[in-house]
């Protein structure tokens, strides 16, 4: 029988492996190389941002860099949902590697939250922890965590530490 800390140890090591591609209509001054990365499932794509865009701002002029935002076949992906959920929602059926469209223009105000800051991303983390654990154990993990356990919890999902 399995020990719960292996179930754990699976989920928190499980990865998508992806290639990200820069939208054709935004790149200015060469051909972009596309992008691979194997993205943890239980982690968020803003995360990941600082990569991505460091990559493909090689190809772009610097006054026509915005706020970056990814797509999945036309459909913009949500920042606040976890990498494992917006692939089970839009690519599961799909090959690998899950391609995903980068884009630095044309932000889709409509569709997408801004997202600031990694203060932003963590915040949203620890709320959606804190409802799981009131829905699951009725708040009774999370109130007994100190401050120092909520950042090394976040500092894990951040770094890739189980």
């Amino acid at each position: 029988m399995t020990d719960d800390k292996d179930v754990l140890r699976d989920v928190w090591f499980g990865r998508i492996p992806t290639c990200f591609t820069l939208y054709q209509d935004e790149i200015t001054e060469r051909e972009a190389e596309p992008y691979y990365l194997l993205l943890p499932r239980i982690s968020y794509l803003t995360l990941v941002t600082d990569k991505v865009k460091k990559h493909f701002q090689k190809v772009m002029r610097q006054d026509e860099v915005s706020e970056i935002w990814f797509e999945y076949e036309g459909t913009p992906l949500k920042w606040h949902y976890p990498i494992g959920l917006l692939f089970d929602l839009h690519a599961s059926n799909t090959a690998l590697p899950w391609c995903i469209t980068v884009h630095f223009k044309n932000f889709p105000e409509k569709d997408l939250l801004h997202c600031h800051s990694k203060d932003v991303i963590e915040a949203h983390f620890m709320a959606s922890i804190k409802e799981a654990d009131a829905l699951k154990h009725k708040s009774q993990i999370i109130n007994e965590m100190q401050k120092k356990d909520h950042k090394q919890l976040w500092m894990g999902l951040q770094n890739g530490k189980y």
